[in-house]
């Protein structure tokens, strides 16, 4: 008899595991009528619409199936103008359903319901849409690399609460989709609800997290025919006004512009900004830099964020070249000073087109234009004023095509072009690269070449490879990885890249469970080594061993720990800014230990704390993070965070003289504190502040000489003051309506002020007054965007 219930037992395990691991279908049907997104599904088609139901938990106990008391239906109905998504779902305390009101994108502390879109059905790219039990709209473009949340489609969407849990109502436009032109279409297709309160993520087909690949596991969606979709044309004209008064005066500037959104057709979208306004993005935070390298900005401008992700592959476009400003150098006589260098270069025009075919074959083309900028410099002894050219007439190119099989892989070729007129330097940067994955997603080999080639007074060419191998799926997963760069290769033209002329190698293990435990929610354990090699002398670069803990208890509080060793003695080739000269950088080890509350609480705090040993007689470094948050209701929060790091006797490069490279011994402090507060009035309308101060201070006790073999000496002859003080403060107060679908006004308040000094002071008060007393820059602008699509406006006229 036991021999035939364990028969019994492996056929029904067989059974389950088999049903799991197929793809559900749902078939839609054709709307007859029409429909009002109001969320309480009356019309008649949505009575006889296929009901896609059964979901399952993705985290973090995956595969268990939803309960009863929480049961999902979701219907789908099409026309020749949008899909339309109906979504019923079960909660047994409805009074606990979590719905924070928030900003378009930000998730917050709500349950959320979601639906990913493939066209293609290709495994490769999905197409998101959430929107929460407040009503707030989030939308991203997804590749198993990157959620890409910039990218803002226009939709519509209703929520309802009921008795029984909530409801949701979703019509998306097909201009929000990329798919095929087949006359029979089959999606990929996957819903996702999240419970806040508990902390859980359900999928309608499973996605299993054995798996690397989240977007291969999605269900499919039939039914979809002989559509004729209308013209996708959108204008998005807008108009502007600031208001800017500083130590010099006040100015008054009016703007106005159009956006235009063109599909070109089912696969293919043309973007392009005509008189660009980007007035009112974020502040870029500034600090201090006493490293050889240039700071990287955070990208925040509308048209270089949204739906970027093919120009971003191989890391060959950093999209602040474009408009960042010069590095010209500007020769001054001995009677002459520079009193005007600007720090940005005015946009023309941007346009750019982007799709796939129905074969998977993406293309991207991105052209951008920058106008002539000129310095002034004024002679001290006339008065008189000339103009010299820092910038010219600048063109940026760049090309990708993406060429996706099986579902899961991909071969890539992307070129970067800039050409800048007259006799200034120009740059061409070509890579091709592939991504390979098993059938079942259970291995990956992914590798690149890339070659670049600077025209200026001496051409120079070089060039980057990198392969890498990778179990990406299981408990158990690891990575092997290598690479060499040239010492010519050179991408930071319309590109970003610090280190170059080495060769290296990596190896990564991890291990992780996949379903909770009797006291993790989630756990991963992780190491790695890495080796980098300077090509030149042969000298160690890099060479660091990594150990990383985290995870998640039963109470979703999350915490993380590393641990850093550089056991061997490394050269850094930069931090001398001269070729061919290096200098020694001891032994070390550092660590940091980090724990976050569950933030679905009101209240929550994150602390970090962290540090680092040399093996050199009192360096060492210190510092800690931590971020209180307070939700007083659904409605109001705010969050203030510090982040402090100390650095005791650190060395660095101050100068260079004619015979001689000059470091110095210092002690180096920042301290950043960060308040932000959000008021939302209701889920289109918000109020938002956000309060940055920065200060950051190096004080040099003992200057030193670089040797030839990497080592510094003691240099008591080197006297000059070469110390620093910087202090940097920006504030934002702003409003935002969404108004009508992809229209909207905002009102933004903006003070800022930034303070250099060789004069260290390390009172606090003394430093933030003497920032706000740094020629204060108040602004206040106005801004309104209005969304027109063609149709509409040719079916009303």
């Amino acid at each position: 008899m036991n021999k035939y219930y364990g028969c019994i037992t492996v056929l029904l395990l067989f059974l389950y595991c088999s049903v799991w691991s197929q793809k559900k279908i749902i078939k839609t049907n054709v709307l007859k009528g029409s429909i009002t997104v109001d969320g309480k599904f009356e019309e008649e088609s949505w009575k006889n619409a296929s009901i896609a139901t059964d979901f399952v938990m993705f985290e973090p106990d995956n595969g268990k199936p939803i309960s009863t008391a929480k049961k999902t239906e979701v219907k789908i109905l099409y026309d020749d103008n949008a899909i339309y998504i109906a979504a019923t779902m079960l909660d047994d305390e409805p009074n606990k359903i979590q719905r924070e009101i928030t900003n378009r994108d930000v998730f917050g502390v709500s349950d959320h319901f979601g639906v990913y879109i493939n066209g293609f059905n290709d495994g490769q790219q999905d197409f998101r849409f959430f929107v929460s039990a407040a009503g707030v709209q989030m939308d991203c473009l997804a590749t198993e690399d990157f959620e890409d949340f910039s990218w803002d489609a226009i939709w519509d969407s209703k929520v309802l609460l009921t008795a029984t849990g909530w409801t949701v109502e979703m019509k998306i436009p097909y201009a929000a989709l990329r798919f095929s032109k087949s006359k029979q279409q089959t999606w990929g297709i996957n819903f996702m609800r999240e419970i806040k309160r508990d902390v859980q993520k359900y999928t309608w087909n499973l996605v299993d997290t054995k798996i690397g690949a989240v977007i291969p596991q999605a269900g499919v969606l039939e039914g979809i025919e002989n559509i004729n979709t209308p013209t996708r044309l959108f204008l998005i004209p807008y108009s502007s006004a600031y208001y800017q008064k500083n130590d010099s005066g006040d100015d008054t500037t009016f703007k106005a512009g159009l956006d235009l959104k063109y599909g070109i057709n089912d696969s293919f979208t043309l973007d392009a900004i005509l008189v660009p306004d980007f007035g009112q993005t974020k502040f870029d935070n500034a600090i201090l830099i006493l490293e050889p390298f240039e700071q990287q900005f955070q990208e925040n401008r509308p048209f270089f964020t949204e739906g970027t992700d093919m120009f971003t592959k191989g890391n060959l476009f950093y999209s602040r070249r474009i408009g960042l400003g010069s590095t010209t150098e500007v020769t001054v006589k001995d009677n002459e000073e520079i009193v005007n260098y600007p720090n940005t270069v005015d946009l023309v025009n941007a346009v750019k087109v982007s799709g796939r075919t129905q074969k998977g074959l993406g293309v991207g083309f991105l052209n951008a234009v920058t106008e002539k900028t000129f310095a002034t410099i004024r002679d001290t002894i006339s008065g008189s004023t000339r103009k010299e050219l820092i910038e010219p007439l600048t063109n940026y190119n760049v090309l990708v095509f993406d060429q996706r099989f099986n579902q899961n892989s991909s071969v890539t070729f992307i070129n970067t072009n800039t050409t800048r007129n007259g006799s200034f330097r120009d740059a061409n940067v070509s890579g091709l690269l592939f991504d390979l994955n098993t059938k079942a997603n259970t291995y990956n080999l992914y590798g690149d070449f890339k070659y670049s080639t600077i025209n200026t007074e001496q051409d120079y060419n070089g060039f980057k490879t990198a392969l890498n191998f990778a179990k990406t799926s299981g408990k158990y997963r690891y990575m092997l990885s290598g690479k060499y760069i040239s010492e010519n290769y050179d991408i930071n033209d319309l590109g970003i890249i610090f280190y170059t002329n080495y060769h290296g190698f990596s190896a990564n293990g991890s291990y992780r469970i996949v379903n909770p435990t009797q006291t993790f929610n989630t756990f991963k354990v992780e190491q790695e080594v890495n080796v980098e090699i300077q090509n030149t002398f042969g000298k160690l670069q890099e060479a660091w061993y990594k150990a990383l803990i985290k995870g998640t208890n039963l109470n979703n509080d999350y915490f993380e720990f590393a641990f850093f060793a550089n056991p061997l003695v490394n050269y850094d080739f930069y931090e001398p800014r001269e070729y061919n000269r290096y200098v020694f950088i001891p032994k070390r080890m550092s660590s940091y230990f980090g724990v976050e509350m569950n933030r679905n609480h009101p209240f929550t705090i994150d602390v970090t704390l962290s540090g680092a040993l040399f093996d050199e007689a009192g360096r060492h470094q210190y510092g800690f993070y931590a971020s209180p948050k307070y939700r007083f209701n659904d409605r109001l929060s705010l969050a203030y965070a510090v982040d402090y790091l100390k650095k005791k006797n650190d060395r660095g490069w101050v100068a260079a003289t004619d015979d001689e490279i000059i470091f110095a011994e210092r002690n180096r402090e920042y301290i950043q504190h960060d308040f932000t507060g959000k008021y939302a009035i209701n889920e289109k309308m918000t109020v938002n502040l956000t309060a940055r101060y920065y200060w950051s201070y190096a004080k040099n006790h003992e200057f030193l000489s670089l040797q030839q073999d990497g080592k510094l000496l003691n240099n008591p002859a080197y006297t000059e003051n070469k110390d620093r003080n910087f202090n940097s403060w920006n504030f934002d107060l702003s409003y935002s309506w969404w108004f009508a679908p992809g229209s909207q006004l905002s009102f933004l308040y903006r003070n800022y002020a930034l303070e250099r000094t060789n004069l260290v002071e390390r009172d606090f008060p003394t430093n933030f007054k003497n920032v706000w007393n740094n020629n204060l820059t108040s602004i206040v602008s106005l801004s309104v965007r209005y969304f027109i699509d063609y149709n509409a406006l040719k079916n009303k006229f």
